[in-house]
């Protein structure tokens, strides 16, 4: 991790910022210099992550916090202000937060639970691109990173509008790239792999759907928070000033195979039928 102090003077928002891969761009930037405000829902997570992040940062890095929700739009404005308050300006923004719903096939998904991932990833992403997006621009280095996934562009049987939504974000960020390009400011997303987080936790280590990651990775191991981070404060930074536009995979070399095997987990509790649409019929 670069920790030279080229963010000195940066301030950067970090949606998502209480846990995993968030909390690791958090750290990562204010290592660097930046002072870097951190979002999500539950408070308790957010003030242990900015002790944390306190802790290792350097060069008049620093953090601080607010609690909001990147699907309601005044949260995400008021996210926004509180990080522009710290240094006068917003430099960069990782929009971080997302997530998936229930496993399982397109024909069950449910309607609601799937829109809610969409608008999650897709307009949680698209509300830190309106609201950041000025903010950027007067900045005269403005760098956004959006979050997507591996699943954004590798087949993720079972995985419901998690897909979808990774997608969507990509579209929107090589939209913005384009967009705002003549203004400076630079869009960019990462696409990460398998990354030991506390929601990869929820998969048994022993289980074939875990030992599927491991044997459709070239790396033949899992990802950490860290990996993702580094590119992260790349990204905001100085260096990468000719990079905008671009989706860029940190996974081991995953996508180079096949997106992991769920079923061992769903068939189970629906059936071989249900899972393909099937009606069992006779002989059958």
């Amino acid at each position: 991790m670069r920790s030279d102090g080229a963010l000195s003077g940066y301030s950067v928002l970090v949606t998502g910022g209480g846990t995993g891969i968030g909390r690791a761009c958090a750290a990562a930037l204010a290592a660097d210099g930046a002072a870097v405000t951190i979002c999500g829902r539950t408070e308790s997570r957010l003030t242990d992550a900015v002790g944390r992040i306190n802790e290792a940062a350097a060069h008049g890095g620093r953090a601080g916090y607010v609690v909001s929700d990147v699907t309601d739009e005044a949260d995400v404005q008021r996210a926004v202000e509180a990080a522009a308050e710290v240094t006068g300006g917003i430099d960069g923004c990782v929009a971080n937060a997302g997530g998936g719903g229930a496993l399982g096939p397109l024909h069950l998904q449910d309607l609601a639970a799937y829109t809610a991932v969409l608008h999650l990833n897709v307009l949680g992403t698209l509300l830190c691109i309106k609201h950041t997006t000025p903010h950027l621009v007067a900045s005269g280095r403005g760098s956004f990173v959006g979050m997507s996934s591996i699943a954004g562009h590798q087949t993720h049987p079972l995985f419901g509008a998690y897909t979808a939504g990774k997608a969507g974000i990509e579209a929107l960020i090589r939209n913005a790239a384009d967009e705002y390009g003549p203004a400076g400011v630079r869009f960019n997303a990462i696409r990460p792999g398998f990354i030991a987080t506390e929601i990869m936790e929820g998969i048994p280590r022993e289980s074939p759907v875990y030992q599927s990651y491991i044997d459709n990775t070239p790396m033949g191991d899992v990802g950490q928070p860290e990996d993702v981070a580094n590119l992260a404060r790349f990204l905001v930074g100085p260096e990468s000033r000719w990079i905008t536009g671009q989706a860029i995979n940190v996974d081991g070399g995953h996508s180079l195979r096949r997106g992991p095997d769920f079923s061992p987990f769903i068939e189970p509790a629906i059936g071989r039928d249900a899972m393909l649409a099937r009606t069992p019929g006779p002989g059958r």
